[in-house]
């Protein structure tokens, strides 16, 4: 497969960014704190670190044509990194929370976000 040029690596950046920021507000419409976005650790990148009562939640956004693509996406290699850089990130954002999971929202175009409540293993 070859490289991306720069051009579409900016232009998945800010989609991305664009797709964190739809996602940020999404959740805390529902009542979220947003606790920190784009935290990065030697494990991987979180997306989005988040609060809800006594939940601590690390979030993998995903912008995506369809669901469907959005929940395949989930299940790669990626995922796995997010779940290795939420166990090192735990400790720094748990305070008195007695729950933290792994929540994914899928972010489609011209329609309202999907959020997915506990992807990952609960702990």
């Amino acid at each position: 497969m070859p490289r991306p040029d720069r051009a579409a690596r900016r232009r998945n950046d800010a989609r991305g960014r664009r797709a964190e920021t739809i996602a940020a507000v999404y959740l805390w419409l529902k009542g979220y704190r947003i606790l920190a976005r784009r935290v990065r650790t030697p494990a991987g990148e979180v997306d989005i670190v988040a609060r809800r009562g006594d939940t601590l939640v690390f979030v993998e956004v995903k912008a995506r044509q369809g669901l469907d693509s959005g929940v395949i996406a989930l299940q790669s290699s990626a995922f796995r990194r997010v779940e290795a850089a939420a166990r090192v990130l735990a400790g720094r954002f748990a305070g008195s929370a007695r729950v933290t999971r792994i929540d994914a929202v899928v972010v489609r175009p011209w329609a309202l976000p999907v959020h997915l409540v506990a992807v990952g293993r609960e702990g």
